[in-house]
């Protein structure tokens, strides 16, 4: 069964999945899975979830309250929001990255050095009614129709099963983030480690407790959280993409 055929025909349980909060309801909520704390935040297919990296004039956001001052003037604010991606130190995402329906970045599908170069690796995908997470190879050979995407890497969850290269009792152990998405494409949750948690750890997570068939890492070490309705907005070096879910601004905090 390939990735994609995994997502769309709804592979795997999803009672845990089901009891989790709406979006109607609290957006972030923390919880305790195996001796590690993690912090998921779920949106919604309809809601509006984008990219954010430039603020104009080839100048990045950088931080939350730089998206967040944008935003105000169009009477939005973010309901959460977390670093989206890998980049350089110019900011320049490192690989696939798409803003609203401009490539502004190219996929990149070798092997390579660090956790993005550990294949295989992905890309999550936000289209006009779905969110897919999908293996970057199989996405060059059929690419979807995203309204925002950003590649990273490992994949963590590949058709139910754990990237093959992750070991159980790795002594690598970091603050994590990553995004997985349920069975039909529905709902996505972009979860942070409030502990530090080895990459098998993490994936256990997004299978074992939030029963997703497929989810993909983010970033580690530099990952931070805007979740203003657990009073919680990490700070620290600039970062370069950004992905949240974007609200009415006098919507009131959850």
């Amino acid at each position: 069964m390939t990735m994609r055929t995994a997502i769309r025909t709804g592979l795997g349980a999803f009672a845990l999945w089901a009891s989790l909060p709406l979006a109607a309801e609290a957006d972030c909520t923390r919880t305790e899975f195996q001796g590690a704390s993690f912090t998921t935040c779920l949106a919604q297919a309809q809601d509006d979830v984008r990219m954010f990296l430039y603020s104009g004039s080839e100048r990045v956001f950088g931080t939350f309250a730089t998206v967040d001052d944008a935003l105000s003037r169009d009477g939005k604010k973010l309901a959460f929001a977390m670093n989206g991606g890998m980049y350089h130190t110019d900011r320049r995402p490192v690989g696939l990255y798409i803003e609203d329906g401009a490539e502004l970045a190219r996929l990149v599908t070798s092997a390579g050095p660090g956790n993005f170069g550990l294949l295989p690796n992905g890309v999550f995908c936000i289209e006009d009614a779905r969110f897919t997470v999908i293996e970057s190879r199989a996405f060059a050979q059929a690419p979807l129709p995203c309204r925002h995407a950003t590649q990273s890497g490992p994949m963590l969850v590949i058709d139910g099963q754990y990237h093959p290269r992750f070991l159980e009792d790795s002594d690598s152990r970091l603050i994590r983030n990553g995004v997985g998405v349920s069975p039909d494409g529905g709902r996505a949750a972009f979860v942070i480690s409030n502990t530090p948690v080895n990459l098998f750890e993490f994936a256990r997570f997004f299978r074992d407790y939030l029963n997703m068939p497929q989810a993909l890492y983010i970033d580690g070490n530099v990952s931070r959280l805007h979740a203003p309705e657990l009073r919680r907005s990490d700070w620290g070096a600039m970062l370069g993409p950004i992905v949240g879910k974007v609200v009415d601004a006098g919507r009131p905090a959850q």
